[in-house]
């Protein structure tokens, strides 16, 4: 499957030359051309790589990566801007950039880059993957399950719940500890709600993999 890379540039031509040098290369690569395209393409689809120009329209670089960051969102990001004094580099990093290239830079400086930051990541994910089982993996840090390598979408409160019960595999968690867990203070919880989640997990997973016990709760096993 094909590494999936995200390009927010608003230079046509760059971005042309760019997305056709990467695909040469084997990536496949989704152009944005302002920062709200690349905000909304981020959170419906899985990236392995986010490649992000700073000052673009609709917003900047720097303040997208700080909003998709504040939402749990940890796929390794590259600035390439032409922005180069240490202050710039110092807001770089500290909106959650894992590298930073200055324009103008050669493609195969960037190729370099890229897979030098992919196989940093590649490494971090193995190492944080919890196996399921029939090509089933739950990743900790990106919160997304994969089967057979490709990630599947779910709705949040699902991934949330099955992330705290993986992390708390074998023991009982009840529903009003669920309930804590998953609903922000300001929503009403929802038992009816709750047993649609961990009916949809069953499907997925196999019924047997979460037990429920009454006046215990649900167990991951």
């Amino acid at each position: 499957m094909a590494t999936k890379i995200l390009l927010l540039e608003d230079d046509l031509s760059l971005s042309e030359i760019i997305e056709e040098f990467l695909s040469d290369e084997g990536y496949e690569v989704s152009v944005c051309a302002d920062a709200q395209e690349a905000l909304n393409l981020a959170y419906e689809k899985y990236f392995d790589l986010w490649i992000l120009d700073v000052k673009v329209p609709l917003g900047d670089g720097f303040s997208l990566l700080k909003d998709l960051r504040s939402c749990g969102k940890e796929t390794p990001a590259i600035f390439m801007t032409s922005l180069n004094t240490v202050d710039d580099l110092k807001e770089g990093f500290s909106s959650g950039c894992d590298d930073y290239i200055k324009k103008p830079f050669e493609l195969a400086e960037l190729a370099i880059r890229i897979k030098a930051l992919l196989k940093r990541s590649f490494s971090h994910k193995n190492e944080d993957f919890e196996d399921l089982g029939n090509g089933f993996k739950f990743n900790f840090t990106s919160q997304i399950l994969f089967h057979f390598d490709k990630p599947l979408s779910l709705p949040s409160k699902e991934i949330k719940l099955l992330s705290l019960l993986l992390k708390n595999k074998n023991i009982f968690l009840s529903a009003e500890k669920i309930f804590e867990e998953l609903w922000d203070y300001n929503e009403e919880p929802s038992e009816l709600s709750l047993r649609a989640y961990i009916k949809n997990l069953r499907k997925l997973l196999g019924k047997e993999k979460i037990i429920n016990q009454r006046g215990r709760g649900y167990r991951y096993e």
